[in-house]
């Protein structure tokens, strides 16, 4: 398998998926600054993913998958003794609906604004009144417990992604220790802090 990325973006969730399983997967650096966007290898992005982001994965059949839940599910389904994702029913549900909360209420519905350049700052004050209504129900959620649902899965994977950058924009915790707590816990959790620091330094080597 081949994972298009670009360092510290939300294709960080699938290298964690990845070491997490214990997956044979090459990755390949996306430059999301050059237009056009081109792979280290020279590939023009666009003919990878039309919509140009991060992260694609080329499967070891050829397909290639775009958008961030559907490939964590793919790569939890091709690794199952990983434990990633239930194998079906409601605790898989559970977990799905947990993938689609950090992509829509946290990822799209107020990190984009966050962390947009050209975003009008009526639109952040707004996006950051949302942030602090959503991790407040994280935080009563996590309350006394130590992921999203049961065990570790490719949902505590992508929220990660999410309390990143949350911390890269300074966002205070103190109202939310629970969720502090855990976002504690997933940073020394091998398979993250692995993926972190492999991703955080190719971070600053582009800054």
């Amino acid at each position: 398998m081949d994972l298009y990325f670009s360092p510290m973006a939300c294709s960080m969730a699938t290298r964690i998926a990845a070491y997490e399983a214990g997956a044979d997967i090459r990755f390949l650096k996306v430059d999301t600054k050059a237009r056009p966007k081109v792979v280290e290898d020279g590939t023009a992005f666009l003919t990878l993913n039309g919509m140009g982001q991060v992260p694609v994965l080329r499967t070891d059949d050829g397909e290639l998958i775009v958008e961030n839940a559907v490939i964590l599910q793919y790569v939890a389904d091709r690794f199952p003794a990983s434990g990633l994702i239930p194998a079906d029913g409601a605790e898989r549900r559970k977990v799905q609906s947990w993938l689609s909360f950090v992509g829509t209420e946290l990822h799209t519905g107020v990190f984009i604004a966050l962390l947009s350049k050209t975003a009008a700052e009526g639109a952040k004050a707004f996006a950051r009144e949302l942030l602090a209504e959503r991790l407040a129900f994280l935080d009563a959620h996590l309350k006394g417990r130590e992921f999203l649902q049961g065990r570790f899965s490719v949902a505590d994977a992508y929220l990660f992604v999410m309390l990143t950058w949350a911390r890269y924009l300074a966002i205070d915790f103190t109202p939310y220790p629970n969720l502090a707590a855990y976002r504690d816990r997933l940073q020394t959790r091998p398979s993250v802090a692995r993926a972190f620091d492999e991703e955080f330094t190719l971070f600053k080597a582009a800054a």
